[in-house]
Order: C-alpha cells, then sequence, then structure tokens
C-alpha cells in the first residue's frame, strides 16, 4: 500500500524570540524544515510527502528552497487555524483510500529513518505506530484544588513524532468536531476509540521550540 507523509509546519518565532518562524531558521547552513524533509525522503523517495503551511509563509518557503537548492516531489497544503486543522487539510490531500499517513512536526529536524520505517512497519501490523520515549525525571499529577501526587514514571511515556496510522481509519477519525483537548493524533485516533500501539522514539529526536533547543 501507499506510504504518505504529512509534515505540519505551522509554527511563529514567538517562543524562539525570533521574527522568522521556527522552521525556517538555518540549522547548520540549510532551514530546520529543509533538514526534516530530507529524512524523509531519504527513508524512501517513493514516499508522498506533504507539506503543510501557513497561506502567509508560502512564498518565504518557496524563496528559502531557491536560495538552498531544495526541490523535489513535495506537494503544498494551506493549514488550518489549529493544528487539528491542519492535518485534515493534508489529509484531504490523499485521494487514496487505503495505505498508510505518518505526521510529523516540521520541526523534527533529527528523526531517523530507522524510526520513519518503525512506523509504517508497525502501522502496517497494528494500525497504529505513536512514537515516544520514556520520561527521565520525576513526575507529579497537579490536581485543580493544586495538590499533586506522585505518579510511577516508568507508566509514563513523553510522545513524539512520527505517529503513524491506517490512512481508513485516519480518515474516519478526522471526520470529528475538534475538540479542545485533541494535543496531537493520538489523541483523535483515541477518541474515535481506535487503538494506539507505541513504538520507541529517541531522546535526539527534539522539537526546536526554543533558543536553547536550537543551540
Amino acid at each position: 500500500m501507499t506510504h504518505y507523509a504529512i509534515i505540519v509546519a505551522g509554527g511563529s518565532g514567538s517562543r524562539m524570540q525570533s521574527a522568522v518562524a521556527k522552521q525556517f531558521l538555518l540549522l547548520n547552513g540549510k532551514p530546520i524544515l529543509q533538514h526534516t524533509l530530507e529524512q524523509f525522503r531519504a527513508y524512501s523517495p517513493d514516499l508522498h510527502i506533504i507539506l503543510v503551511l501557513p497561506a502567509r509563509d508560502l512564498e518565504t518557503w518557496q524563496a528559502l528552497c531557491a536560495e538552498h537548492g531544495f526541490d523535489g516531489p513535495v506537494q503544498t497544503v494551506i493549514g488550518g487555524a489549529s493544528r487539528f486543522q491542519s492535518v485534515r487539510n493534508g489529509l484531504a490531500a490523499i485521494e487514496a483510500p487505503e495505505g498508510f499517513v505518518a505526521v510529523h512536526d516540521g520541526v523534527r529536524p533529527f528523526v531517523s529513518t530507522n524510526i520513519i520505517r518503525r512506523g509504517f512497519e508497525t502501522a502496517a501490523q497494528t494500525g497504529s505506530a505513536v512514537t515516544c520515549v520514556p520520561a527521565k525525571d520525576s513526575v507529579r499529577l497537579v490536581e485543580e484544588d493544586g495538590r499533586s501526587q506522585a505518579v510511577d514514571r516508568s507508566r509514563v511515556r513523553l510522545v513524539q513524532t512520527p505517529q503513524t496510522f491506517r490512512l481508513d481509519w485516519f480518515r474516519q477519525a478526522f471526520a470529528v468536531e475538534e475538540q479542545p483537548f485533541f494535543t496531537d493524533c493520538a489523541s483523535v485516533m483515541e477518541y474515535a476509540h481506535f487503538p494506539i500501539t507505541l513504538i520507541e522514539g529517541d531522546y535526539a529526536n527534539i522539537k526546536i521550540t526554543t533558543p536553547d533547543d536550537l543551540r
């Protein structure tokens, strides 16, 4: 079955303290977003990549592609007002009724091809593959009244991307009305009562959000 990747890149430069959107900042001489896309192309030249960008960023991205010699079969789609809507816009660009789709943050440029491969292979077996890593620090759960209690960190996982799913399940899940507790694709799939399978990620697969992350 055909494999797809939806790369969501709708961030701003606010937490990065930059006037430039974080996905366009340079990392080793190339935009962060270019590094991310190159990792997915390295996984497979046959992968159908859909890049979701805000309308305001299209010209900037096109100029960066020309400046850094980045070209290739990447389909660009206009994003929505939220991550849920942006993913749904990317999904709408896929016409095939079946296949597998990985959703990834545009500002996670250190994702390995092994993680991408593991996601597609696991999703082919179980229908879903959500990348995560064990919590390193002690974890406490804070109640509404301000009190907190310790949580067994061995049972806690920190979720990353890519998150990979059967395409037909994914369509069904994203047909629902957006909910305020949708924080990622896994939460949407869970709301639609589809099973979630966790796969091992990598602590190096960070999401670049702050100046410290960029360093």
